[in-house]
Formats: C-alpha cells, structure tokens, sequence
C-alpha cells in the first residue's frame, strides 16, 4: 500500500480527474490492485490528451525526489511539446510516408515524420513493406474500403535488475521508452465524419432543401474591396432515389460584379445526377466594388428561382440570402484574423484523435481471398506546410497566374453604363488594357484549299464594348544550331523567308461586342495536312477617348433605377440596383415615403411589408440629395394552387 500526498501527481497520472480535486494536498490511498493498474497505464499518460494548465514541479532546499517527481518533470516537457504541434503546427504529414501499392496483397509505407492529433511525433524511419491481411484491424473489416492509418506507439525496452521488490513478484524493471508507431486499418464508416468547429469566417445560406437535394451557397463573411472572392456552390445527393436536377436562379448584390462588369451572377444546373453521398461544387468568381458600403446583401431575384427533381417542380427559396462585411483589410489580414479567433477549446474540438490517415484502400473480396484494387492518398492525406520548404512552395507558386489575370487597381473608380455595365474610368489612366491567349482551330479530316472553318467564341475578359482582337499564327520554327523555337506571327507570314512559314491561311476576327467574345475565320490558301491551326490572340480596350469625351461635356448628371417596379409577395426581399448618368459612382440612400411600407437597407435590399399595396422608396446621392430617383413595390397576397404550392 502507497501514500500520495501529491495532487498534480495524481492529476497528471489519470487517477484522478481534475475537476475532483478541490484541495491543495490532501492524503489518498491507493489499493495495490489500483497501483498495479497505473503502473501498466503510465506509459500510455505521459501524453497530454487534454489542454489543462500546466504545473512545473517545484524544487525546495531537503526535497525528497521519487519516480513521481521525475514523472512530472517529464510530463511537463513533453506536455509543451506536443501543446505547440497541435496549437501551432496542427495535425498532419511533415513529409514522406507515400503509400504504394506493390501488388494485389502487399503496400509500401516510405518513410516519413507526421503530427498527430494529440501533438505527439510519429517518424518512420525507414520505408516499410505490409501485407495487408498483416496489418491491425484487417479481420476487423466489414466492407471493401477502408482508411490506412498510422499512430503512435511506445515500447518499454531494456530490462534491467530492480534494486527494490516489486508487489507482483517481477525482479526486473524496463529502463526506457521507445518512440515508434504502428499501422492499422479502419472502415471508412466506422471512421466517421471529422467534427469541424464552425466560425464566423464563412457565412452562406440553402437554397434547396429536400428530400432528394440539398443546395448550399458558401462565401465569406467578409470581402475585400478591389479584390475576387469566391464563391462556391454545393450540391449534396441525400437519397438514394435516382432523380435528376435541374435549378437555375439569379443571384443579385450590389457590393460585387462579374468580370463583365454585371451585377447578378447566374446559376444555372441541368441534368444533374448524383448517387447518394455524392457532392457536386461550382466555383463563382466576383470581384468586390471598392466603392461598396460596410455592409451588403446577396439576394435571389424574385421569378427567377425554378428547380425540378426527376422532372417535378420543386419549392424554392428566394429573396435574401445572406449578409457580408466589405472591408479595406488585406485578404491576408482577413483570413489571418478570422482562423487566429477560433477559440482553444473549438480548436481542440477539430482534432482528430490520436492517429493520422495516410490513404484511402479499396478492395475486392472473394470468399478465400482478396486484391487491393485503388489506393487514394489525395483525398485523404493533409499535410502541414513547414518554414524549411517556405520558399520552394514560394518559387513553386511563381509559375502560376491567378484564376483571373485581370490588371490589378489600388484605387478604381467606375462608371456605370445605362444597360447596367461597368466600365473602368479613371481619366488620369491612359494605359490600354489587354489580354492573349491561345485559340484552336479544328479543320476537319479533309482541309483543301478554299475552306473555310471557324473557331468557337472566344472570352477575351475585356468586358463588353469596343475591343480590338488580333490574331497571329504560331507555330515551332527549326533553327539552325538545332531544336525548336516557339514562333508567332502577326500579319502575313509569307514575307519572312523560312520554309516553314509559308502561309497557309488568311484570318479574320469578329468581335461580338455585347458579349465580350470574339470569333475567329479562316480561308485556306493551300491544301493543309494538320487536323488543327493554333493561333495566338492579343485583345485590347483603351476607354480614354470616351472618357475625354464625358470630361469635356458638361451634361445633367442624374441617377435611374434599373428595374423601378417590381411585384412582390409579402415578407419578400428584391434588390433595388441603380445606373449612374453622366457622373461616376457615389454613395446612394435609400428611404421609405410612408410609415409601414416595408424595410430597405443601405445597400438597396428592400423587404416587402405583411400587407398589399404600392409603396414607393426615395433613393438619392447622399453627398447631393437633390440627384435622387424613385422605385415603386407592388405587394400582392401569395395564391396557392390545387396541390398546395405557390
């Protein structure tokens, strides 16, 4: 029988729980059997599983110091250890431990360092091969896909002679700890779904919710002005019946634009077919106004909602969907605040628990055997991005352009045009915009001379309006120290004297001004063996005539509504957007002329009352409150059909 006069002994031990302890130091007995469970146990608790303060051990001049003393010492160190991997460098793989399949029974594990969930290091030091039927948790397997997972795993080693007896008669004592790690399998059911804490970082709304599909709508909750943001759209099978999809909806905000310069992104799903379990994502792309007030709203425009499943007509949802913050923050800034805020306890709650998966093992069974038919490491490895490998992902990225290479502009200033556009307008900005790319143009089997074949329409990027398109003939020109050099020519290429740039083709451009596209024509001057004629094309728009123009007219500068009445039904939401004439962009206000009219935002998102009528909304400049306009509501009771829908 044993004496512990000490708490955090207890405490870091797992005997007993910190939240019974309410004294300072207190006497326990322990029985033998309890000790002899602890001491099998202690090696299993020198991790720290739970995020609890921490306690060093305090040294005073006649201490007398025992295994538990030392016990603690330890514990502590290993406690900030493993504190720091799992607050700063997360959960994942450092490097390495690459899973290849050898053959229809055997895996390799390369060798490799990971964290796992409670902080704790697992290195494989050398590359390893398995059966699988060798690995733990094989015969456990119920279905034919499951999760190759490593964890941590410490060995006591080295016995040497105890210089006191033992209670369970052992005259030996292990005198280390070996590190190390083991393999296992696990169903991917039996896995489950990794918790993930939710944050206000990303807000987002449903758009669809039934008992065959769900749509959801995901963005974050704050932008950035003068910069993309994303937008991602999900759709979820939940049934296992076999119906098809169909949805189409105009998303409306004033505080984004298309790269065309619209104010409503279309989002259109046809034929869509998933099993169950199976997701669908489409990423949208807009760009934050930098004149956009703090706050704005995204709304599904009223009539434009429609969704059928296995060919019947849906409930949909419509009006506003969601708020977002505009901000002048960096997305740097941003996405550094917004994970930095998630609180100790909710980061924990993210964690996995003690292991780290390192791939995805499908297999076949028969009824004496089985083959491993896929291994899949992508979907299911993460990996934490260290400082040694900072700038080989930094030299890595070089080589990538952004998703939409556009000019960036501190400080754009816009002016909206009648139909609804944008075009850029800063008169002290003289440089042209341009954009190229690479276009293909497929001949057919049997180009002779004389044909003519055309290319498929073309976004330049430049937005609507005038742009002027070039096009050039590219191809690999021999030289005459050897190998190829990468050739462009613009014009005609029969006036340089090589060979190889004989001219096959005469082109044209048709640029299709409303809808910021082009297309490309060919004649054929000779009988040409090549099934397709790559060409290179260069689009440029420069506005600065016509912003000359708007400077150096003085016409009346007002304000119109785009849509200025619109029927409603009651409690629903529309978003009122407006055209500036002859003047750039500025701040707008919006007002009721009646009490009980409804509710209207600052950025235009105007919400029906509970009752029928025509109601009006002022909006004006708020700098000139003499420039303003009007917009008119028409509220209507919702009629029900037969069946009970809308």
């Amino acid at each position: 029988m044993r004496i512990y006069r000490s708490a955090l002994f207890l405490e870091q031990t797992g005997i007993f729980n910190k939240s019974l302890i309410h004294a300072d130091r207190f006497y326990v007995t322990v029985g033998a059997g309890k000790e002899k469970e602890f001491w099998e146990r202690k090696i299993d608790t020198v991790k720290n599983e739970k995020l609890l303060p921490f306690s060093r051990n305090r040294y005073y001049r006649g201490k007398m110091l025992t295994s538990a003393d030392f016990d603690a010492e330890q514990l502590y160190g290993l406690g900030k250890r493993q504190f720091m991997n799992r607050m700063v460098n997360g959960t994942g793989i450092i490097c390495g431990l690459g899973v290849v399949n050898l053959d229809d029974l055997s895996l390799l594990v390369e060798s490799g360092a990971a964290v796992d969930g409670l902080g704790r290091e697992i290195v494989v030091e050398s590359a390893v091969v398995k059966k699988l039927s060798a690995v733990t948790g094989f015969e456990q397997l119920r279905t034919c896909d499951a999760y190759l997972c490593i964890r941590y795993r410490e060995t006591e080693t080295q016995p040497v002679y105890a210089l006191t007896e033992q209670e369970d008669g052992r005259e030996y004592e292990y005198n280390r700890i070996e590190e190390g790690y083991e393999l296992f399998l696990q169903d991917v059911e039996a896995a489950g779904r990794r918790y993930e804490a939710e944050t206000e970082f990303f807000t987002g709304a449903v758009l669809l919710e039934n008992a065959d599909y769900e749509i959801r709508l995901k963005l974050p909750a704050a932008i950035c002005k003068g910069h993309y943001v994303k937008i991602v759209l999900e759709v979820v099978k939940v049934s296992d019946a076999g119906s098809s999809l169909f949805y189409e909806g105009i998303l409306q905000t004033s505080a984004l634009s298309m790269p065309d310069g619209g104010r409503e992104l279309h989002i259109q799903l046809e034929n869509i077919l998933l099993s169950h379990g199976q997701k669908l994502v489409k990423e949208y792309w807009m760009l934050a106004q930098p004149q956009a007030l703090d706050e704005s709203g995204l709304v599904l425009k009223p009539g434009s909602v429609k969704a059928l499943i296995g060919g019947e007509e849906a409930e949909v949802r419509s009006g506003l969907c969601c708020r977002v913050n505009v901000v002048e923050d960096t997305p740097a800034l941003l996405a550094g605040r917004g994970t930095g805020s998630v609180s100790m306890e909710l980061r924990g709650m993210g964690e996995d628990a003690g292991f780290v998966a390192l791939a995805k093992i499908t297999l076949m069974r028969t009824d004496s055997a089985y083959l491993i038919t896929q291994v899949d490491e992508k979907s299911v490895k993460t990996y934490i991005p260290t400082l040694r490998d900072a700038w080989k992902r930094m030299e890595y990225n070089a080589y990538f352009c952004p998703r939409f290479p556009f000019y960036e502009h501190e400080k754009d200033e816009t002016v909206h045009r009648e139909d609804g556009g944008m075009e850029e307008a800063d008169p002290l900005r003289t440089a042209p915009r341009i954009e190229t790319g690479i276009v293909e143009i497929p001949l057919g089997e049997r180009a002779r001379k004389g044909d003519i074949c055309y290319s498929a329409q073309v976004m330049h990027g430049l937005g609507k309006g005038n742009v002027f398109v070039q096009v050039g003939s590219q191809y690999l020109e021999e030289q005459e120290s050897g190998g190829n050099e990468e050739t462009t020519v613009f014009g005609n290429p029969a006036l340089f004297e090589s060979k190889r740039t004989q001219a096959c083709a005469e082109a044209a451009v048709k640029v299709l001004n409303d809808r910021g596209a082009f297309v490309v024509a060919l004649r054929l001057l000779r009988d040409v063996k090549q099934l397709i004629l790559t060409y290179r094309w260069m689009a440029v728009r420069c506005d600065s005539e016509r912003l000359q123009e708007e400077i150096e007219h003085d016409i009346d500068r007002s304000i119109s509504v785009v849509t200025p009445t619109v029927a409603l039904a009651e409690k629903e939401s529309y978003l009122f957007r407006i055209t500036y004439h002859n003047m750039k962009p500025c701040p707008v206000s919006y007002e009721l002329t009646e009490p009980g009219s409804g509710e209207v935002t600052q950025d235009g998102v105007y919400t029906a009352p509970s009752r029928e009528g025509i109601y009006e909304i002022r909006i004006y400049c708020t700098d000139h409150p003499m420039i303003c306009t009007y917009a008119y509501a028409i509220v209507k009771k919702k009629k029900m059909n037969g069946r009970g829908d809308l």
